[in-house]
Protein backbone atom coordinates (compact mmCIF):
# COMPACT_ATOMS: atom_id res chain seq x y z
CA UNK A 1 0.00 0.00 0.00
CA UNK A 2 1.40 3.34 -1.00
CA UNK A 3 0.56 6.71 0.38
CA UNK A 4 0.68 9.98 -1.48
CA UNK A 5 2.07 12.99 0.30
CA UNK A 6 -0.10 16.02 -0.30
CA UNK A 7 0.51 19.53 0.85
CA UNK A 8 -1.72 22.48 1.33
CA UNK A 9 -0.09 25.81 0.47
CA UNK A 10 0.82 27.56 3.68
CA UNK A 11 0.22 31.26 3.83
CA UNK A 12 0.97 33.57 6.67
CA UNK A 13 -1.04 36.77 6.90
CA UNK A 14 0.01 38.59 3.73
CA UNK A 15 -0.08 42.13 2.51
CA UNK A 16 -3.78 41.84 1.79
CA UNK A 17 -4.40 41.52 5.53
CA UNK A 18 -2.39 44.56 6.50
CA UNK A 19 -5.51 46.70 6.61
CA UNK A 20 -5.55 50.25 7.86
CA UNK A 21 -8.54 49.61 10.08
CA UNK A 22 -7.74 48.80 13.68
CA UNK A 23 -4.34 50.49 13.61
CA UNK A 24 -5.49 53.58 15.47
CA UNK A 25 -5.88 57.21 14.42
CA UNK A 26 -2.15 57.93 14.51
CA UNK A 27 -1.47 55.19 11.96
CA UNK A 28 -4.30 56.41 9.74
CA UNK A 29 -3.09 60.01 9.90
CA UNK A 30 0.44 58.88 9.03
CA UNK A 31 -0.81 56.98 5.99
CA UNK A 32 -2.76 60.07 4.93
CA UNK A 33 0.37 62.22 5.31
CA UNK A 34 2.39 59.83 3.14
CA UNK A 35 -0.35 59.66 0.53
CA UNK A 36 -0.41 63.46 0.44
CA UNK A 37 3.37 63.61 0.03
CA UNK A 38 3.21 61.20 -2.90
CA UNK A 39 0.44 63.20 -4.59
CA UNK A 40 2.37 66.43 -4.06
CA UNK A 41 5.52 64.89 -5.56
CA UNK A 42 3.64 63.59 -8.59
CA UNK A 43 1.65 66.75 -9.30
CA UNK A 44 4.21 69.33 -8.14
CA UNK A 45 4.48 71.03 -11.58
CA UNK A 46 0.70 71.57 -11.57
CA UNK A 47 0.43 72.65 -7.93
CA UNK A 48 3.43 74.98 -7.71
CA UNK A 49 2.40 78.62 -8.30
CA UNK A 50 5.90 79.64 -9.50
CA UNK A 51 8.97 78.21 -11.13
CA UNK A 52 11.00 76.86 -8.17
CA UNK A 53 14.27 78.08 -9.69
CA UNK A 54 13.08 81.52 -10.85
CA UNK A 55 15.11 84.31 -9.22
CA UNK A 56 13.60 87.63 -8.15
CA UNK A 57 16.17 89.56 -6.14
CA UNK A 58 13.69 92.39 -5.74
CA UNK A 59 11.46 90.10 -3.68
CA UNK A 60 14.15 88.70 -1.40
CA UNK A 61 12.86 87.37 1.94
CA UNK A 62 9.34 88.62 1.38
CA UNK A 63 7.02 87.45 4.14
CA UNK A 64 3.82 85.48 3.76
CA UNK A 65 1.28 87.12 1.49
CA UNK A 66 -1.38 86.37 -1.06
CA UNK A 67 1.24 86.16 -3.78
CA UNK A 68 3.66 84.03 -1.76
CA UNK A 69 1.84 81.92 0.83
CA UNK A 70 5.07 80.91 2.59
CA UNK A 71 7.14 83.88 1.52
CA UNK A 72 10.37 83.84 -0.49
CA UNK A 73 13.98 82.92 0.20
CA UNK A 74 17.08 85.09 -0.08
CA UNK A 75 17.06 84.80 -3.88
CA UNK A 76 13.40 85.72 -4.15
CA UNK A 77 12.30 82.19 -5.02
CA UNK A 78 8.85 81.10 -3.85
CA UNK A 79 9.25 78.79 -0.83
CA UNK A 80 5.99 76.92 -1.41
CA UNK A 81 6.94 76.11 -5.00
CA UNK A 82 10.35 74.86 -3.88
CA UNK A 83 8.78 72.74 -1.14
CA UNK A 84 6.42 71.09 -3.61
CA UNK A 85 9.18 70.34 -6.10
CA UNK A 86 11.52 69.35 -3.27
CA UNK A 87 9.14 66.52 -2.44
CA UNK A 88 10.16 64.93 -5.74
CA UNK A 89 13.86 64.69 -4.98
CA UNK A 90 13.05 64.06 -1.32
CA UNK A 91 11.08 60.91 -2.16
CA UNK A 92 12.84 59.74 -5.32
CA UNK A 93 16.23 59.23 -3.68
CA UNK A 94 14.91 57.15 -0.75
CA UNK A 95 12.71 55.17 -3.15
CA UNK A 96 15.76 54.14 -5.18
CA UNK A 97 17.78 53.34 -2.03
CA UNK A 98 15.02 51.28 -0.43
CA UNK A 99 14.19 49.50 -3.69
CA UNK A 100 17.78 48.45 -4.39
CA UNK A 101 18.66 47.59 -0.78
CA UNK A 102 15.47 45.58 -0.30
CA UNK A 103 16.06 43.63 -3.50
CA UNK A 104 19.71 42.88 -2.74
CA UNK A 105 19.10 42.24 0.96
CA UNK A 106 16.23 39.86 0.26
CA UNK A 107 18.22 37.95 -2.35
CA UNK A 108 21.31 37.62 -0.15
CA UNK A 109 19.28 36.76 2.95
CA UNK A 110 17.28 34.03 1.23
CA UNK A 111 20.42 32.53 -0.36
CA UNK A 112 22.21 32.51 3.01
CA UNK A 113 19.27 30.94 4.80
CA UNK A 114 18.48 28.35 2.14
CA UNK A 115 21.98 27.25 1.22
CA UNK A 116 23.60 27.51 4.65
CA UNK A 117 27.21 26.40 5.07
CA UNK A 118 29.84 28.37 3.20
CA UNK A 119 27.26 30.49 1.38
CA UNK A 120 25.75 31.59 4.68
CA UNK A 121 29.20 32.31 6.11
CA UNK A 122 30.31 34.43 3.14
CA UNK A 123 27.07 36.43 3.00
CA UNK A 124 26.98 36.96 6.77
CA UNK A 125 30.60 38.11 7.00
CA UNK A 126 30.14 40.42 4.01
CA UNK A 127 27.08 42.01 5.59
CA UNK A 128 28.94 42.38 8.89
CA UNK A 129 31.74 44.20 7.05
CA UNK A 130 29.38 46.60 5.31
CA UNK A 131 27.40 47.07 8.52
CA UNK A 132 30.54 48.24 10.31
CA UNK A 133 30.97 51.21 7.94
CA UNK A 134 28.65 54.18 8.65
CA UNK A 135 26.45 54.89 5.66
CA UNK A 136 27.08 58.64 5.73
CA UNK A 137 30.83 58.10 5.76
CA UNK A 138 30.53 55.71 2.81
CA UNK A 139 28.50 58.30 0.92
CA UNK A 140 30.98 61.10 1.63
CA UNK A 141 33.89 58.95 0.47
CA UNK A 142 32.09 58.07 -2.75
CA UNK A 143 31.19 61.72 -3.34
CA UNK A 144 34.87 62.61 -2.90
CA UNK A 145 35.67 60.27 -5.80
CA UNK A 146 32.75 60.94 -8.15
CA UNK A 147 31.70 64.47 -7.20
CA UNK A 148 28.52 65.79 -5.52
CA UNK A 149 25.06 64.92 -6.76
CA UNK A 150 22.31 62.43 -6.10
CA UNK A 151 23.91 59.39 -7.77
CA UNK A 152 26.81 58.78 -5.37
CA UNK A 153 24.77 59.15 -2.14
CA UNK A 154 22.02 56.87 -3.49
CA UNK A 155 24.52 54.15 -4.41
CA UNK A 156 26.33 54.43 -1.08
CA UNK A 157 23.16 54.41 1.01
CA UNK A 158 21.74 51.48 -0.96
CA UNK A 159 24.85 49.46 -0.13
CA UNK A 160 24.77 50.63 3.51
CA UNK A 161 21.12 49.64 4.02
CA UNK A 162 21.42 46.23 2.35
CA UNK A 163 22.72 44.49 5.54
CA UNK A 164 19.71 45.74 7.52
CA UNK A 165 17.38 43.94 5.14
CA UNK A 166 19.72 40.98 4.60
CA UNK A 167 20.02 40.20 8.32
CA UNK A 168 16.27 40.41 8.81
CA UNK A 169 15.49 38.24 5.80
CA UNK A 170 18.12 35.66 6.74
CA UNK A 171 16.64 35.27 10.22
CA UNK A 172 12.99 34.94 9.22
CA UNK A 173 13.84 32.81 6.16
CA UNK A 174 15.70 30.32 8.37
CA UNK A 175 12.66 30.09 10.63
CA UNK A 176 10.38 29.64 7.64
CA UNK A 177 12.64 26.99 6.11
CA UNK A 178 12.30 24.88 9.28
CA UNK A 179 8.51 24.68 8.93
CA UNK A 180 7.02 21.32 7.87
CA UNK A 181 5.38 22.64 4.72
CA UNK A 182 8.78 23.58 3.24
CA UNK A 183 10.12 20.10 3.88
CA UNK A 184 6.99 18.62 2.31
CA UNK A 185 7.54 20.52 -0.92
CA UNK A 186 11.20 19.49 -1.02
CA UNK A 187 10.29 15.80 -0.47
CA UNK A 188 7.89 16.01 -3.40
CA UNK A 189 10.80 17.02 -5.62
CA UNK A 190 10.18 20.74 -5.90
CA UNK A 191 13.34 22.70 -6.63
CA UNK A 192 14.68 25.08 -4.02
CA UNK A 193 14.18 28.01 -6.40
CA UNK A 194 10.50 27.16 -6.90
CA UNK A 195 9.83 26.70 -3.19
CA UNK A 196 11.52 30.00 -2.36
CA UNK A 197 9.78 32.05 -5.04
CA UNK A 198 6.29 30.54 -4.72
CA UNK A 199 6.04 29.93 -0.99
CA UNK A 200 8.89 31.22 1.17
CA UNK A 201 9.13 34.75 -0.25
CA UNK A 202 5.37 35.47 -0.13
CA UNK A 203 5.31 34.46 3.54
CA UNK A 204 8.17 36.75 4.58
CA UNK A 205 7.15 39.65 2.31
CA UNK A 206 4.94 41.46 4.89
CA UNK A 207 7.79 41.64 7.42
CA UNK A 208 10.20 42.89 4.75
CA UNK A 209 7.65 45.46 3.63
CA UNK A 210 7.30 46.80 7.19
CA UNK A 211 11.08 47.09 7.54
CA UNK A 212 11.30 48.85 4.17
CA UNK A 213 8.76 51.46 5.31
CA UNK A 214 10.94 52.31 8.31
CA UNK A 215 14.10 52.29 6.18
CA UNK A 216 12.45 54.79 3.83
CA UNK A 217 12.18 57.36 6.60
CA UNK A 218 15.75 56.84 7.77
CA UNK A 219 17.04 57.07 4.20
CA UNK A 220 15.10 60.26 3.56
CA UNK A 221 16.74 61.83 6.61
CA UNK A 222 20.23 60.62 5.62
CA UNK A 223 19.96 61.94 2.06
CA UNK A 224 18.59 65.26 3.30
CA UNK A 225 21.56 65.51 5.67
CA UNK A 226 23.96 64.88 2.80
CA UNK A 227 22.26 67.57 0.70
CA UNK A 228 22.44 69.93 3.67
CA UNK A 229 26.19 69.31 3.90
CA UNK A 230 26.60 69.96 0.17
CA UNK A 231 27.26 66.36 -0.92
CA UNK A 232 23.84 65.56 -2.37
CA UNK A 233 21.45 67.47 -4.59
CA UNK A 234 23.06 70.71 -5.73
CA UNK A 235 21.50 74.20 -6.03
CA UNK A 236 19.47 75.54 -7.69
CA UNK A 237 17.54 72.23 -7.76
CA UNK A 238 14.77 72.26 -5.16
CA UNK A 239 15.54 69.83 -2.36
CA UNK A 240 14.54 69.96 1.30
CA UNK A 241 18.06 69.42 2.62
CA UNK A 242 19.51 72.03 0.29
CA UNK A 243 16.75 74.47 1.25
CA UNK A 244 17.72 74.17 4.93
CA UNK A 245 21.33 74.88 4.05
CA UNK A 246 20.39 77.92 2.00
CA UNK A 247 17.99 79.13 4.70
CA UNK A 248 20.65 79.39 7.42
CA UNK A 249 21.59 82.89 6.34
CA UNK A 250 17.93 83.93 6.33
CA UNK A 251 17.57 82.79 9.94
CA UNK A 252 20.30 85.24 10.95
CA UNK A 253 18.28 87.97 9.27
CA UNK A 254 15.14 87.07 11.22
CA UNK A 255 13.40 85.06 8.46
CA UNK A 256 12.60 81.57 9.79
CA UNK A 257 10.44 80.06 7.05
CA UNK A 258 13.18 79.40 4.43
CA UNK A 259 14.79 76.90 6.81
CA UNK A 260 11.83 75.99 9.01
CA UNK A 261 9.40 74.93 6.26
CA UNK A 262 11.64 72.19 4.73
CA UNK A 263 12.66 71.06 8.23
CA UNK A 264 9.01 70.48 9.15
CA UNK A 265 8.45 68.53 5.91
CA UNK A 266 11.39 66.24 6.65
CA UNK A 267 10.26 65.63 10.24
CA UNK A 268 6.68 64.89 9.18
CA UNK A 269 7.80 62.46 6.48
CA UNK A 270 10.29 60.61 8.71
CA UNK A 271 7.84 60.31 11.61
CA UNK A 272 5.02 59.17 9.30
CA UNK A 273 7.15 56.46 7.70
CA UNK A 274 8.30 55.32 11.14
CA UNK A 275 4.75 55.08 12.49
CA UNK A 276 3.52 53.18 9.43
CA UNK A 277 6.44 50.75 9.59
CA UNK A 278 5.98 50.14 13.32
CA UNK A 279 2.24 49.73 12.84
CA UNK A 280 2.69 47.10 10.15
CA UNK A 281 5.31 45.28 12.23
CA UNK A 282 3.05 45.23 15.30
CA UNK A 283 0.13 43.90 13.28
CA UNK A 284 2.29 41.13 11.81
CA UNK A 285 3.52 40.19 15.30
CA UNK A 286 -0.05 39.96 16.60
CA UNK A 287 -1.11 37.79 13.66
CA UNK A 288 1.73 35.35 14.28
CA UNK A 289 0.94 34.80 17.96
Amino acid sequence: MTTTLTTVPYRRPGLRRLRLLGQGPLFTVSVAVLALLVLVAVFAPLLAPYDPEALDLGASLVGTSGDHLLGTDQSGRDILSRLLHGARTGLLGPLLVVGVSTLLGTLLGVVAAWRGGWADAIVSRSMDLIFSIPGLMMAILLVAVTGPGMTAPVIAMAVAYTPYVGRLVRGIARQEKARPYIEAYVVQGWSGWTVCVRHLLPNIAPTVFAQSAMNFGYTLMDLAALSFLGFGVQPPTADWGTMINEGQGAVLQGAMLPALAPSVCIVLAVVAFGIVGEGLADRIARREK
